[in-house]
């Protein structure tokens, strides 16, 4: 019996988990500049991934936190909340995609960052 292909764009293939990447990150920031829209796509994939994301201030703390176990699909975005006392103007977000097999170490198999800044808000800009 013949395989049936639907995708013929090789960019749609799926695989291994290997050759998955995390393609683009997108950052939206909320008015209120205490939430980030993070937008992920990844290489389609055979097998699940997970990510781990990490936003840090200018000093290196960590002011948000965000774990996907197990992806079910290649686009999708999530919200974050800051949780920074003094909110700052530059933040970096630094992107993991991982595989995890219990009593096993954790296979990383890419790696991205980026850098959004936080747009002072005017008075009547609040609950914008």
């Amino acid at each position: 019996m013949a395989e049936i292909h639907f995708f013929d764009d090789p960019q749609h293939i799926r695989r291994p988990r290997e050759e998955v990447r995390l393609n683009q990150i997108g950052l939206h920031v909320h008015p209120d500049g205490r939430r980030v829209a993070v937008g992920f796509e990844i290489t389609p994939f055979q097998e699940r991934p997970s990510l781990e994301v990490a936003v840090r201030d200018r000093q290196g703390r960590v002011v948000g936190t965000l774990t996907v176990i197990e992806a079910l699909q290649s686009s999708f975005h999530l919200t974050m909340h800051l949780r920074d006392p003094e909110p700052g103007a530059v933040y970096d977000v630094e992107a993991i995609v991982y595989y995890a097999v219990p009593g096993e170490a954790r296979q990383i198999v890419d790696r991205r960052t980026a850098r959004f800044i936080l747009e002072p808000q005017t008075p009547g800009d609040a609950g914008s």
